[in-house]
């Protein structure tokens, strides 16, 4: 008994080395990847919020009642960039880590899990200063109800990770997929209330786009910010939940039903 638990102790301590440097890597080549590529992890999202204000705000004069307007934007470009991009990038990283798949201690999961993790936290230190920015500048942009905004981020990222679990399988093993997948998130952007709420949109149409937990936890993730926002009928916080567990758990099972060809491809 003592020795088996020891040799657990062994295998998890091996396997937090190894995510340990695997995380270490992929900081240091994501931030020296370009030239002051820290910089650009922050300018990317506050210009492309500031275009979108410009749009919306001043050409178009598109206000939303009980909201400032720039905090709506923030925060649906926000959780829609932490699902994408924790998906996006995860997908490709079994191709990019290839060679050290030479040692026994990296699986491909490991390196798919530990670059949704680095995403993870890369986006949740863009949120905090881009919300801080916009305190500062005298907006109120600090959640009503932040562990309601804390939990459906989390999901955001969990769902993101299932889905670059899933995908990072399939693209490895039919390269269509990711450039499929790449395609897809174009109009998904588009679809996700990104840049509107669903309350704009006629019930009938609304019913669908609601079909979309990324919608879904837009919408909650504004009404925790803002008790005068009003969340239309059918927003669910499970089912966001249900959508990011079940992703997670197909994604691990595709890798260890396909993990002998992911090491093999």
């Amino acid at each position: 008994m003592t020795g088996s638990m020891g040799n657990l102790r062994s295998s998890a301590s091996i396997t937090l080395s190894a995510w340990n440097a695997l995380f270490l890597r992929e900081a240091v080549s994501r931030v020296s990847g370009r030239r002051a590529a820290w910089l650009w992890l922050l300018v990317e999202p506050a210009a492309h919020l500031t275009v979108l204000m410009v749009i919306f705000s001043t050409i178009r004069h598109r206000v939303m009642p009980g909201f400032d307007y720039a905090l709506f934007l923030a925060i649906g470009i926000l959780g829609y960039n932490l699902f994408r991009n924790s998906a996006t990038r995860s997908m490709a990283a079994i191709s990019a880590n290839r060679a050290l798949f030479a040692y026994r201690q990296v699986k491909p999961v490991d390196v798919v899990l530990v670059r949704a993790f680095l995403e993870g936290v890369i986006q949740l230190f863009v949120g905090l200063i881009m919300i801080a920015g916009m305190s500062l500048v005298g907006l109120e942009a600090l959640p009503h109800d932040p562990l309601t905004v804390m939990l459906v981020f989390a999901l955001f990222w969990l769902f993101g990770t299932g889905v670059g679990l899933m995908l990072s399988v399939g693209s490895t093993l039919i390269p269509e997929i990711g450039k499929m997948a790449n395609l897809c998130f174009i109009p998904l952007y588009f679809v996700s209330g990104v840049l509107f709420s669903p309350a704009m949109v006629p019930p009938a149409l609304r019913d669908w786009l609601l079909l979309n937990p990324v919608m879904q936890g837009l919408e909650l993730a504004r009404a925790a910010f803002s008790p005068s926002y009003h969340v239309v009928t059918g927003v669910d916080l499970y089912y966001l939940m249900a959508f990011a567990f079940a992703s997670l758990f197909f994604g691990l099972a595709v890798h260890v039903r396909f993990a002998r060809r992911l090491l093999m491809q």
